[in-house]
């Protein structure tokens, strides 16, 4: 079981999109639907893939990946895209497992 970030671990607060809670999340690639910045049920799934890539649990780094989420990310990406940007953004702080 990987790592499991809940809603209060995280620095911003997002909208929770009810109408999709159940639909299948990201969990790898390949993912092409798309992805929602916007929805927590999006970004807790992203998020922890992504800190599972390196076997990360510090919390200053999943701060580090919500900013380049909020601030960064372009919204209008596929979730593997997401992904890999997400990854890619965190590469010089670890080395994957």
């Amino acid at each position: 079981m990987g790592i499991q970030i809940k809603p209060s671990d995280l620095f911003y607060r997002y909208p929770k999109n009810h109408a999709n809670k159940h639909s299948p999340k990201f969990s790898g690639k390949p993912d092409a639907h798309p992805f929602d910045p916007d929805d927590l049920f999006e970004v807790i799934p992203m998020l922890e893939a992504v800190m599972d890539a390196y076997g990360c649990r510090d919390g200053n780094v999943l701060n580090e990946l919500e900013e380049v989420l909020v601030r960064w990310l372009p919204k209008d990406l596929r979730r593997e895209q997401a992904f890999d940007i997400l990854v890619e953004a965190v590469s010089g702080l670890f080395e994957p497992r």
